[in-house]
């Protein structure tokens, strides 16, 4: 039931003036609410990239381990995703986003407490698993509490938080790494996560929907281990592989991650025939469109999160700039994402399908752009930021009506299946993106400022190409 319906049922004596008005308070608090949460676990996918150097000499750990640092948490929330919107299914989305809220701020706080690398990765691994409870619940909840306008808005908003939670990460981690609170250096960027999640623990109860649709759905076990040991044979090798030399073992888990593709087709077609529930309901897998909008989502934020990584490191390793003047190059970036983000659907209606692909091939363009502008050693100049901004705006261009035009034709008893699918794919993307072009830069970048820069550049024509490709994935999911 939306928002506003449900408020005006708990008092239908009220005028139509005034349950309307008491249904749009409580839309949007609900939409306040989760989108916090949201931004939140997006926070943490960036916020830890600025804070490397100072993770690295506070705890003595090797590159391999910051490598899982960075990637730990979010290969642990990209594969639990689904079992995620799974669990708000059986359990409500209520209860799955509140448990899911309490076990991130208390492994925040975990990770803000950390003695070691290995307490460190952990800690971030139980943070991915809260993030993975909460956040399916966020885009089930849009879907299902609001309809028409209402929720091509809140997805608006829902994508510019994505990227804007991105860009907001790496510029909060410099300040908060340079301004080093109480002698904690890297450790307040994960403890300012634990007011934030205390606040909404408390008011969340009070602003949730309790009832809403549940379905007695069991967790399809054998997928979700197949899926779990799939994503940790690709990711693992590509994390661990550079460091030591690529030996024998990363090549032997990068070919089996092929076959276990195959295997997991197999498994999931098995459950359905048995009756069961498989990670990727049927009937959101003939959505149209879906599986073709997940491929553009996955090699977009690939491009996405592993260019923030990649440039991060460069700006403060190569060019040695502070934490936060790093963090604020993105600005522009996150700026622009998010203003087209929010304003797309000023668009004439018969530009959206068009507005797709093209901005995917201006965010191709202006990577790579900024690639070859930066390859010569030079820092970021103005005009290189003009061009960071122009990225951000074909991102934005492209991501929000992507993601609203495939939901629309997502039915309501599937949106917790579709949901988890998209996400999944986004998440899944900044993984790949954060293993790949994270162990690429470095083992092309040499012990002098100008290798190092031309290593960026190759690593930045590389994503531009993959957003060609992304363009054309997405022209043929518009079509």
């Amino acid at each position: 039931m939306p928002a506003s319906a449900q408020a005006r049922s708990h008092d239908p004596d009220l005028p139509d003036t005034a349950a309307a008005a008491r249904g749009a308070w409580r839309a949007a608090a609900i939409l306040a609410i989760i989108l916090t949460g949201q931004f939140m676990a997006v926070l943490d996918t960036s916020i830890v990239n600025v804070a490397i150097p100072s993770i690295r000499s506070g705890l003595s750990t090797s590159g391999s381990a910051l490598q899982l640092i960075v990637a730990g948490y979010v290969i642990a929330y990209a594969v639990l995703l689904v079992t995620g919107a799974r669990l708000g299914d059986r359990f409500t989305q209520r209860r799955a986003f509140i448990a899911g809220l309490a076990l991130f701020t208390v492994a925040s706080l975990a990770c803000g407490l950390a003695w070691n690398a290995v307490s460190l990765i952990v800690f971030r691994f139980v943070q991915g698993v809260g993030a993975a409870a909460m956040i399916p619940q966020v885009m089930t909840l849009i879907q299902r509490d609001f309809n028409g306008q209402a929720r091509a808005r809140a997805l608006s908003v829902y994508s510019a938080i994505i990227s804007g939670g991105m860009v907001v990460g790496q510029v909060l981690g410099g300040l908060i790494v340079d301004a080093d609170l109480f002698g904690s250096g890297w450790r307040a960027v994960f403890l300012v996560n634990v007011p934030i999640g205390a606040v909404l623990l408390v008011l969340a109860p009070r602003v949730l929907p309790a009832d809403g649709p549940r379905f007695d759905r069991r967790l399809d076990l054998a997928g979700l281990t197949v899926l779990t040991v799939l994503v940790l044979l690709l990711v693992v090798p590509l994390v661990l592989g550079a460091e030591q030399d690529w030996p024998a073992w990363t090549w032997i888990a990068l070919a089996v991650s092929a076959f276990g593709a195959a295997a997991f087709t197999l498994i999931e077609r098995s459950v359905a025939r048995r009756g069961g529930a498989p990670l990727f309901a049927r009937e959101a897998l003939r959505a149209p469109g879906l599986l073709l909008t997940a491929a553009t989502l996955l090699v977009v934020m690939a491009t996405f999160g592993g260019w923030m990584l990649v440039m991060a490191i460069h700006l403060q390793n190569t060019l040695g700039h502070s934490a936060l003047h790093a963090g604020l190059v993105f600005v522009p970036m996150g700026a622009a994402f998010a203003v087209a983000s929010l304003n797309w659907q000023r668009v004439p209606d018969h530009f959206h399908r068009a507005m797709i692909p093209l901005g995917l091939v201006l965010g191709a363009v202006t990577m790579s752009a900024l690639a070859a502008m930066l390859r010569d050693g030079a820092g970021p100049g103005p005009f290189a930021l003009v061009v960071f901004g122009l990225m951000g705006l074909g991102f934005g261009l492209a991501f929000t009506p992507l993601m609203t035009r495939t939901l629309a034709s997502v039915p309501s008893a599937v949106a917790a299946d579709a949901s988890g699918i998209l996400v999944t794919h986004v998440q899944l993307g900044i993984v790949v993106g954060i293993a790949s072009f994270g162990t690429v830069f470095p083992s092309l970048a040499g012990a002098s400022t100008l290798s190092a820069a031309r290593a960026l550049g190759v690593t930045g024509m590389a994503e531009g190409v993959a957003v060609l490709l992304a363009a054309a994935l997405a022209a043929r999911a518009a079509r």
